[in-house]
């Protein structure tokens, strides 16, 4: 159990001021994580490690010199939004270009893809690159959609040498790829982690028994099985991994991480690697400078996680390079700025992290609502109001469901987006924005404070929701079902999901076609609005039948039918609790 915190909606937030203010020496914070305290040399590819937070010593603790010059951190088990991920990217670089490297996940190759294009627009050359090493989550013939787990960080290690070394953009970005390419990983859990605020673990194994495959957000393993003693287990792990032996990995030399996730004693770890390491032996492999410890945890989950990395000439050199981070340190590297007057110097001039929520340019540009474009902009405020009531209400059953195959942070996830969205609109509501700079103000902070992948589709969704809707006059019916398939065009093009697919698509794309339906009849938009978000709510229901294709599910998916997606249900329950406001219905949202 995660036992010490304040709000648990701020647990990250925490964690990273008092991180940064016990490493002031490595790390200075800024909006969305933290950088280097003293700034590299100018012209360095500038590499952040990205994710989530309640993985420590990953991603925070290996910012420093020879490894990582930033991290972007988001809420626990929670891509980060674009914003956080720009604003990192923002104060880290210094001319050589961004280089982002996390876990594939939908939520982080979503964000970090956004953030990379507005770095790009802006002159900064940015790029992404996702770790696929988890072997469990997919067949070896469909690698693209692994997992990356505890094997990012040999490859954050190497791209980072690559980029201490002065190469470029493109160079760095081909080692990290180069290393992802020969890392392979395996891990097991014994017993599930318990998020802050919490009193239930995520998920739970039986007395007896591991779950293979477990991933790094909380998600139990693919399968279960009895768990035997170390020895046994060491077999299972090393050759699981021998077994999906990458095929251009035709050297015999191999960096190797025995990783523990949170509660795992290091005692433990070191019964383990005796016999992992006689396996290896046996297999052939040289082990080169393993690690064995805490590298990739997932807050208090008892569990362990084998890794291993082919290594030619190239990838042992940078394996074995330098590096001086709060975690993590290893010789002794070279001076990469002008000491710390420097370091004062770039701290002192660094521009105030900018709040969340703001998002100047929209306010800048945004038009003033008059006559009923006005009432419009109220009726869009109470409908975030209305959809506050009931996330918070829901919070904790949109959490248990989304525990069921991936990390339970889904509730909790919606409850701060719609928060940090409703206070934006009110303040565009209190200044006389017109719709659509409303809607877009409230989805640009939904999407910088809820981070992960419902953050940037809600985000996405209220933008294009409000940018036809006229600032003079009442929307026409026309209108009003543009604004409808506007928000579905925008979720469908950013997640890239179809219905099917098990996500919230499912319940969005029979309320986009029933509100255009219905609103050619006679009845008027809120009736057609009230049918359409009853079809949402059955089509919600309806996803507990299929089986998930896309996002974190995915690997559990078995564990998935049965139970409907929570994207799908909190959309539903969101449609049902804005209906009930305009109407003065009772609901019977569950």
């Amino acid at each position: 159990m995660t036992r010490l915190f304040n709000d648990p909606a701020r647990f990250a937030d925490d964690m990273v001021a008092g991180f940064a203010a016990a490493h002031p020496e490595h790390v200075r914070p800024v909006h969305g994580g933290v950088v280097r305290a003293e700034r590299p040399r100018s012209g360095k590819v500038a590499v952040l490690t990205c994710g989530g937070s309640g993985h420590y010593p990953a991603f925070c603790g290996v910012v420093g010199p020879g490894f990582a010059d930033g991290s972007v951190i988001g809420n626990v088990f929670t891509s980060p939004s674009a914003a956080q991920a720009h604003s990192v990217a923002s104060a880290a670089e210094t001319g050589g270009g961004v280089l982002f490297l996390f876990g594939n996940y939908a939520g982080d190759v979503m964000n970090f893809g956004l953030a990379a294009r507005r770095l790009n627009d802006e002159g900064v050359p940015a790029r992404c690159f996702a770790v696929t090493d988890d072997v469990a989550s997919a067949p070896a013939d469909d690698v693209a959609r692994r997992r990356g787990i505890a094997g990012g960080f040999t490859v954050y290690k190497t791209a980072s040498a690559a980029a201490e070394e002065g190469r470029s953009l493109d160079e760095v970005a081909r080692v990290a790829e180069h290393t992802n390419a020969r890392t392979r990983t395996l891990g097991v859990a014994f017993a599930g982690c318990t998020l802050p605020g919490q009193r239930e673990p995520l998920f739970t194994v039986e007395p007896g028994k591991l779950g293979l495959g477990l991933g790094i957000h909380g998600e139990p393993g693919v399968s279960e099985s009895a768990l035997g003693t170390a020895e046994e287990v060491a077999h299972t792990l090393v050759e699981g991994l021998l077994a999906d032996r990458p095929a251009e990995a035709t050297g015999d030399r191999v960096a190797v991480l025995l990783n523990g996730l949170g509660s795992t004693k290091y005692e433990e770890l070191y019964v383990l690697w005796g016999t992992v390491a006689r396996l290896l032996d046996e297999a052939g492999l040289t082990p080169v400078r393993p690690e064995v410890g805490e590298l990739v945890t997932s807050l208090d989950m008892a569990g362990c996680s084998l890794t291993l990395t082919w290594l030619d000439e190239e990838l042992e050199r940078l394996w074995l390079a330098p590096a001086d981070t709060p975690a993590f340190r290893r010789g002794t590297p070279p001076a990469t700025g002008n000491g710390p007057a420097a370091a004062a110097s770039a701290a002192a001039a660094a521009p105030a992290p900018a709040p969340a929520t703001t998002v100047p340019a929209a306010r800048a540009a945004a038009a003033r609502a008059t006559g009923a474009g006005a009432d419009t902009a109220a009726l869009a405020v109470r409908a975030l109001r209305a959809a506050r009531t009931v996330l918070h209400e829901q919070a904790d059953a949109l959490g248990r469901l989304d525990a069921v195959a991936g990390d339970g942070d889904h509730g909790r996830g919606m409850v701060k987006g719609v928060d940090a969205a409703l206070a934006a609109a009110e303040r565009a509501h209190a200044r006389g924005d017109a719709p659509a700079g409303l809607l877009a103000e409230a989805g640009d902070a939904w999407a910088a404070d809820a981070g992960g992948t419902s953050g940037a589709l809600w985000g996405a969704g209220l933008r294009a929701l409000g940018s036809v809707l006229p600032a003079e006059r009442a929307p026409e019916a026309g209108e009003l079902s543009g604004a409808a398939e506007a928000a579905l065009a925008a979720v469908v093009s950013l997640g890239r999901a179809e219905p099917g697919d098990k996500t919230l698509v499912d319940a969005l794309q029979p309320f986009v076609s029933t509100f255009g339906e219905r609103l050619a009849s006679p009845a008027g938009p809120l009736a057609a609005f009230t049918a359409a978000a009853a079809e949402a709510e059955r089509a919600a229901r309806d996803t507990a039948a299929l089986t998930p294709r896309l996002g974190r599910a995915r690997p559990l998916a078995e564990r998935s039918v049965g139970t409907p997606d929570p994207g799908a249900v909190s959309l539903a329950m969101t449609l049902d609790a804005v209906a009930t406001a305009f109407t003065g219905r009772t609901s019977d949202t569950v």
